[in-house]
């Protein structure tokens, strides 16, 4: 599937999913919020690359993509040494964001070669 728009809304919602389930404690707390807060943006972020004002705006919310699916993977990392009963569906997880990570960067190195029109 190479629906970009449809593919970060559905890890957004992927991963609300999964951390509705997960023990809210004082490990887990902080990790989620960062995670949801991260791996929700990727696809926000998305939708405001699709609406720039410019080819420079256009990357720069590319960039801002890739940054937070970065993150993203950071904090699926530390959620599952906090919850390794998850390990498995976090590995999926990190491996879409890691996919999302590559096609962001290949559009900014794309846009970025482009010579302005």
């Amino acid at each position: 599937m190479f629906d970009l728009e449809e593919r970060t809304a559905l890890l957004g919602e992927n991963v609300i999913n999964l951390c509705k389930v997960l023990k809210q404690n004082t490990i887990n707390r902080p990790i989620i919020n960062q995670l949801i807060r991260s791996s929700t943006s990727i696809g926000a972020n998305y939708m405001e690359a699709n609406g720039a004002s410019s080819r420079a705006d256009f990357v720069n919310k590319i960039f801002l993509c890739k940054k937070e699916a970065q993150e993203t993977k950071h904090w699926f990392r530390m959620l599952s040494v906090s919850n390794p009963e998850v390990k498995r569906e976090l590995q999926k997880l990190w491996k879409e964001c890691q996919e999302l990570t590559l096609i962001f960067q290949k559009i900014v190195s794309s846009t970025r070669k482009k010579k302005f029109s």
